[in-house]
């Protein structure tokens, strides 16, 4: 437990600090809303408006979501490899053409879907 405890007392730290922050913000920042503060805000245009129980996204959305979580995945998995490749010799190598194989076939059946097309 001695190991953990200068983890445990930077953790208590930060969340003192950031609670800090929040409630000293609170307390001392200036309270003057009006309509304009109050609305969305979108790139500086105005907003487009939404249903009063919000809108259908297209489905092509959570593709890209799912398959930049798929390609993030894969990295973390490959960058411990490349660093212990040659500990775990041919069965890590082995393991690691599975693994990536299975992220392509995934990539390939997504591609010929059409989840890759901006239409």
């Amino acid at each position: 437990m001695e190991l953990y405890t200068p983890v445990l007392v930077l953790a208590g730290l930060a969340a003192g600090f950031a609670i800090f922050s929040i409630i000293t913000s609170l307390n001392v920042g200036p309270k003057r809303y009006n309509r304009a503060k109050l609305d969305s805000y979108e790139c500086g245009i105005e907003p487009t408006p939404q249903p009063v129980g919000g809108g259908r996204f297209p489905v092509k959305y959570f593709l890209t979501a799912m398959l930049f979580i798929v390609f993030d995945i894969e990295i973390a998995f490959l960058y411990p490899f490349a660093l212990h490749l040659d500990a775990m010799r041919a069965f890590g190598l082995v393991e690691m053409a599975l693994f990536v194989a299975t992220v392509f076939i995934a990539y390939v059946y997504v591609w010929r879907r059409g989840g890759l097309d901006w239409d």
